[in-house]
């Protein structure tokens, strides 16, 4: 997904995140109701009477966590995005431990500090690392379009705030449990954002981009598509596992971030953002094998 993604900022024009929130959100939408509505859910639309309150946080925090994923990758490699939301399952498990009396276990608090570290490494602020280090190894590839020590810093912090709500929406997740369908999550989700996205267009004066070749509408599509696919099964694990574990599965997603952006975007990572991502995926792993 994230790969169609950074894909459709490279057209001209170039396709706001927002625009494909909701473009995405309007297909899943519309997938949702239509099964529950065949297969006799209950309540399609609104969901189950007494959760409707964390449905509607699910949808918001959702909504924040996308939109912090999809601005990054204007500006940032797909393996930093990607390593950044590495830092979703340890948030996701120290906020099941406060709220969801979930086990939090001082490994865990150890690797959220070094995951902290690589952070820093892969955001590089110039106040801290000096003008040298801007993207200095951009290639042909990436020359067209050089990104600013202010745009990375900028792109990192949204793509943080976009943790923040990923995480918000897995513990919400978890909190729910199997009281909804995971078309109900889902379906709260896509809604939230088909009300959110053209609001927020209009506000900050965003023009809608139409396609207009096969293979941008192939593209978007595709986001649709997988993001629906990855959504679902996401929701389905955190209905049967605890919220900190249950996120631990998105940690394989570096190791497809390195090789298509090779593939498609022929870049390689620098040395710093390298070493931030062997950090993280170091702490990650070291929390996946040091639960008990």
């Amino acid at each position: 997904m994230s790969v169609f993604v950074k894909k459709l900022n490279e057209v001209d024009p170039p396709v706001h995140p927002l625009e494909l929130i909701w473009v995405r959100m309007v297909m899943t939408w519309v997938v949702c109701v239509a099964y529950m509505s065949a297969t006799k859910v209950p309540e399609p639309i609104l969901g189950p009477k007494g959760i409707r309150t964390l449905l509607a946080f699910r949808g918001l925090s959702g909504f924040v966590g996308l939109f912090g994923t999809y601005y990054a990758l204007q500006y940032l490699s797909l393996s930093d995005v990607t390593v950044l939301s590495f830092l979703t399952p340890m948030c996701t498990a120290a906020t099941g431990a406060l709220l969801l009396k979930e086990n939090l276990t001082a490994k865990q608090m150890i690797a959220s500090v070094f995951s902290f570290v690589g952070v820093v490494l892969i955001a590089r602020p110039e106040f801290l690392f000096g003008r040298q280090h801007q993207d200095e190894q951009i290639d042909e590839a990436e020359s067209l379009r050089i990104v600013t020590s202010a745009q990375r810093l900028v792109a990192v912090s949204v793509a943080l705030l976009g943790v923040v709500g990923l995480t918000s929406a897995y513990t919400t997740i978890r909190a729910i449990g199997k009281r909804a369908h995971p078309m109900h999550n889902l379906g709260a989700f896509s809604l939230f954002c088909i009300l959110t996205a053209p609001i927020l267009m209009v506000f900050a004066q965003i023009q809608f981009v139409v396609p207009d070749n096969v293979s941008c509408s192939a593209m978007i599509l595709a986001v649709s598509g997988c993001g629906f696919a990855a959504q679902m099964t996401m929701t389905s694990g955190l209905q049967r596992e605890t919220a900190g574990r249950g996120t631990m599965a998105i940690y394989v997603q570096v190791i497809f971030a390195l090789v298509f952006e090779r593939m498609f975007f022929h870049t390689t990572p620098p040395p710093l953002s390298i070493i931030g991502t062997v950090i993280i995926l170091s702490s990650a792993i070291y929390v996946a094998v040091s639960v008990q």
